[in-house]
């Protein structure tokens, strides 16, 4: 049986398989199960595990919800994004810029204390990834704030 953890994104996309393969590559992931609709290409259900957290994805059935797609390509867009805090976030971005994914913010020491980018998946999807290199106050925050905004 599948173990998840309390908190999971779940995504909706186009092509489930191209999407699995795209994380495979681009990401990292690593596919823990795959359900697949009898006599059909789609997939009703995949687990993912990306650096040390979970989504699940599905291929889009707007026949489920009266004819709407729920992409965010067919949405134009969407106000989420998924966020990865890791380790060594140098290499995972270099390998996902080398996959393939748009970014949307370079990655680079932000004044919070994190190393950080954004970047957009060909599924519509907007992800940040982050490393911690300093840990600030909240004193010391407010000052980085104001100087980086320039208040």
């Amino acid at each position: 049986m599948e173990s998840y953890p309390p908190l999971i994104p779940y995504l909706v996309v186009r092509d489930a398989a191209a999407a699995i393969e795209f994380y495979n590559t681009a990401l990292g992931a690593m596919e823990i199960v795959r359900h697949q609709m009898p006599e059909s290409t789609k997939i009703t259900h995949a687990h993912l595990v990306i650096s040390d957290g979970s989504i699940v994805l599905s291929n889009d059935f707007p026949e489920m919800r009266g004819g709407k797609a729920s992409t965010p390509e067919a949405l134009g867009g969407s106000p989420v994004t998924i966020h990865l805090q890791m380790a060594d976030v140098d290499s995972f971005w270099e390998r996902a810029v080398a996959g393939g994914v748009t970014v949307t913010m370079p990655l680079a020491d932000q004044f919070w204390g994190d190393r950080y980018g954004q970047f957009e998946d060909p599924f519509g999807h907007k992800w940040s990834v982050g490393q911690t290199k300093v840990s600030l106050s909240e004193e010391q925050l407010k000052e980085a704030a104001r100087v980086w905004f320039k208040i």
